[in-house]
């Protein structure tokens, strides 16, 4: 089902489309209660989660097991690279990986694989700069 197009969703695609990089509710929430919006953090993650369903927004689990999201650039599946210090994401595609994943699937007699690949790592900008700087 999709999701209605209020003027609250509208905001928090905006503001998601603004932010650098992949960012939490909560981080996305803090921005649009300094500009004064009135949206709660309920709505903030409705509205992610609807962008996200919808392919508006991607979405991936950090290393610490916190959700966040970004605006989403490219239509269809795809992989990513992350930065872990300045946040920079690259899109990718794996195509070993979609083959790998479906092989296993099968194998152990699964149908209509899903999988999830996100690579975290220290982009080149970043490993030239030692950490804390």
């Amino acid at each position: 089902m999709a999701q209605r197009n209020t003027w609250q969703r509208e905001r928090v695609r905006e503001a998601l489309a603004d932010a650098r990089g992949f960012v939490s509710a909560q981080t996305l929430h803090a921005t649009l209660r300094g500009d004064n919006t009135g949206i709660g953090l309920a709505t903030v993650y409705r509205a992610l989660a609807g962008l996200a369903a919808q392919g508006e927004a991607d979405s991936l689990q950090s290393p610490e097991g916190e959700n966040l999201y970004r605006a989403c650039t490219s239509p269809g599946h795809h992989h990513h690279l992350i930065c872990r210090r300045c946040g920079r994401t690259v899109e990718i595609e794996a195509t070993d990986v979609e083959q790998w994943a479906h092989r296993t699937a099968a194998a152990h007699g699964f149908t209509q694989a899903e999988h999830i690949v996100d690579i975290f790592g220290v982009c080149s900008a970043c490993a030239k700069t030692p950490a804390g700087e």
